[in-house]
């Protein structure tokens, strides 16, 4: 019995040793460009059961969303409508309505206040399916971090432009966030000079992180060169063209709502994984090292494009 006391006593402290080093090595990577730790975290807490997996028009949505107003206020954005950055989202489909709200914040630009970026993220996902929690890590609370660590880094450093920063709701299925949301600038005349929409960026394990849209706006073409040329991760750019059928990712995203009022976009995230759109996508399954890298360029690329619009470049 005593030696297999001890032998149980040293599986157990090998488990536990494990799963401290596995703990740490998922939220201990180092970045001089973005808070690696905030950004795990956030994915982390946005994909916890507790969110009962963010369903547009459910209480977890709406803890989801009193979260990302939190933390859109820790880092420095302020509203954008009004006192309060939520702006509420309708959807009424097959006699049901559903409401939500998006999360929208600003950063006003130095130079051209007035001309704006719009860099978008869904925060809503699937919800609870026959008993499961489908957290959405990669799908897309990996979008909303990245957003909010983009974010810290303008209100630290204004931009040329302003910046528009959106954590948008209803983007599964009826896509109304994005709607109610481009209908709002544009009855408002707001100059809105792109959209970079953020969705699914944190797992690949191939380091490939998708830019689409250049096909149709081929002005961003060489910026997105000239940012994959320093990236610490595979910047590519497609699944924006017509003839790819199911990998056109043109309409697939929030991005789109702008596109079709010929409003510039691009798009970026990974392809299509083992665990999209499944109970399995938690923040165990994403990739943190190629995450922490995907923000980072993130960032890189949302920078060079306030600095070449200032130029005209487009």
């Amino acid at each position: 019995m005593k030696h297999v006391a001890l032998i149980f006593a040293l599986v157990l402290t090998a488990t536990l040793s494990f799963t401290q080093t596995t703990t740490k090595t998922a939220t201990a990577i180092s970045s001089k460009v973005v808070n690696s730790d905030q950004l795990l975290e956030d994915v982390r807490t946005l994909s916890d059961d507790a969110m009962e997996g963010r369903r547009f028009g459910t209480p977890g949505g709406a803890k989801a969303r009193a979260y990302v107003a939190r933390r859109f206020g820790e880092v420095g954005l302020k509203p954008f409508f009004g006192e309060s950055f939520e702006q509420a989202v309708t959807h009424t489909g097959n006699g049901t309505t559903t409401k939500g709200a998006n999360i929208v914040g600003v950063v006003r630009g130095k130079t051209s206040p007035e001309r704006f970026l719009v860099v978008t993220a869904h925060y809503d996902h699937l919800g609870v399916r026959n008993g499961q929690v489908f957290n959405g890590a990669d799908d897309n609370a990996s979008g909303v971090s990245a957003l909010l660590q983009t974010a810290a880094q303008f209100s630290r450093e204004p931009p040329e432009h302003s910046i528009l920063f959106a954590a948008l709701d209803g983007e599964e299925g009826p896509g109304a966030g994005a709607r109610t949301l481009v209908s709002s600038l544009l009855e408002g005349k707001r100059s809105v000079l792109l959209n970079i929409n953020l969705d699914m960026v944190s797992h690949s394990t191939r380091s490939e992180l998708y830019a689409a849209g250049a096909h149709h706006y081929p002005f961003l073409k060489p910026l997105v060169e000239r940012v994959a040329g320093r990236s610490p991760v595979k910047l590519l750019m497609g699944h924006d063209r017509p003839e790819l059928g199911r990998d056109d990712w043109t309409g697939q995203s929030d991005h789109y709502a702008f596109h079709r009022e010929k409003i510039p976009f691009l798009y970026l995230g990974v392809e299509d994984h083992k665990d999209y759109h499944r109970a399995s996508d938690d923040f165990e399954t994403i990739t943190p090292e190629f995450f922490v890298r995907a923000a980072e360029t993130i960032l890189e690329l949302v920078k060079m494009i306030d600095e070449e619009q200032t130029k005209g470049k487009q």
